[in-house]
């Protein structure tokens, strides 16, 4: 007995999504909710499980293709092994998008079938295996079920202890030294995501639509590193979580919120909309890129909470399993570039969103305190904003509150 496996709800207003990688082949064993496919929205990647357990037979779409909630995309057959199922068929339930689908560089024969079990690589980390000649199966995946990630393989690269084995040279080779080659001038074709397409278009668009400007001012660590020194490890026994910056800016962001709620607030046609509260977006590094989750109600969150926030976030991100809830929503955002090594930016706003807040990496700077020079651990504080509805003197006062309570964290305690 043949079951279909089918396109699930993938959120609010969300109709379509793109087969970002078969994670399943035909033939292999399939258990119930078993992940065997991913999908790319605008906004996350959702795995779409079996819902029953069985062996894959045939893959109706072809990875690059846009699937509509609904459509049916395999087919999982009972029992054992099925029989080599034809390939994806031109008229299968699923809209292709309108540019032919990217070449992808095909893997070693025993890739997906090496010494550490049946490996399914996405095609990013399929690139980078390649690109380094690596052999998969030597590589510990930290992903969600083991997969191998990006950050997987770039740590086996920098280790270099996933080497593939060379191939034999051809007995049939010269012994005379060959020519030596030209140099490489190889390309690669590859589908934009459909996350990095829907990040190319809002970003464009609020450039077209918001009157951007950035503010920039600094601020001195000094205190924010000897607190973190002094409590990180009580924090993290009584917690679960590592200190970190974030939790120190994000309160400090949402007191300098209430003060200047303009820099909280979007436009909705010819109207305003204050917030109440904050929903800060922080940007998450994930395996295809940046993601944007949403600390909802960070104003009444502790620094702890916030940081266990964060923390999940990133987990999730790592393992692909980011929800549509996760992202929705959001009244400002913390991107930080320092982690990056980032010394500067003008980052650009979230629409509908009105400001973005981008932190930088710490350096020691001489600077000057009661007339004299000394070295200070010094960061970058950048916040980009729509001059249409958030002014000069607004933004300086926010970015002069962020830094207060930076310098002197006693003030995220008593409230200043």
């Amino acid at each position: 007995m043949a079951t279909e496996v089918k396109v699930p709800t993938l959120g609010e207003s969300v109709t379509e999504a793109t087969v970002g990688a078969w994670l399943k082949k035909p033939g292999d064993a399939v258990a119930l909710d078993e992940p065997i496919c991913s999908l790319e929205t605008d906004k996350v990647a959702v795995d779409v499980p079996s819902p029953v357990a069985g062996t894959l037979g045939q893959q109706l779409v072809k990875e690059g293709d846009t699937v509509n909630v609904g459509a049916v995309i395999a087919i999982i057959e009972a029992g054992g092994a099925a029989a080599s199922p034809a390939p994806a068929a031109a008229a299968a339930p699923a809209k292709a998008e309108a540019a032919a689908p990217a070449p992808t560089a095909s893997a070693p024969a025993d890739e997906d079938d090496g010494e550490g079990g049946n490996l399914t690589l996405s095609p990013a980390v399929r690139r980078l295996v390649l690109e380094h000649g690596l052999d998969p199966s030597k590589i510990k995946g930290t992903g969600k079920d083991g997969r191998l990630t990006k950050d997987d393989v770039v740590a086996a690269v920098a280790a270099g202890t996933a080497k593939a084995t060379a191939a034999p040279a051809a007995s049939a080779a010269p012994a005379a030294a060959a020519a030596p080659s030209a140099p490489g001038r190889g390309e690669e074709r590859v589908r934009m995501t459909r996350l990095r397409q829907t990040v190319a278009k809002r970003l464009k668009t609020a450039q077209e639509t918001a009157a951007l400007l950035t503010t920039f001012n600094d601020v001195d660590m000094s205190a924010v590193i000897e607190a973190r020194a002094k409590y990180k490890d009580l924090f993290e026994k009584k917690h679960g979580v590592r200190l970190g910056f974030m939790g120190f800016f994000t309160k400090a962001v949402t007191m300098a919120l209430r003060d200047v709620p303009g820099v909280n607030a979007q436009i909705e046609g010819d109207e305003i909309i204050y917030h109440d509260y904050a929903d800060i977006s922080v940007a998450v590094s994930a395996p295809n890129g940046l993601v944007v989750p949403v600390i909802r109600n960070a104003e009444s969150m502790s620094v702890a909470q916030v940081e266990k926030t964060i923390g999940e976030f990133g987990r999730k991100a790592k393992d692909g399993t980011l929800t549509m809830e996760d992202m929705k929503g959001g009244t400002f955002t913390i991107s930080n570039g320092g982690v990056f090594g980032s010394l500067m930016s003008t980052p650009i706003i979230n629409t509908p969103q009105s400001a973005v807040l981008g932190l930088h990496r710490i350096e020691d700077r001489a600077v000057v305190r009661d007339g004299q020079i000394v070295i200070r651990p010094m960061m970058y504080l950048a916040l980009s904003y729509d001059h249409r509805l958030i002014d000069g003197r607004e933004a300086v006062t926010f970015l002069v509150a962020v830094k207060n309570a930076i310098e002197d964290p006693t003030r995220l305690l008593i409230d200043l």
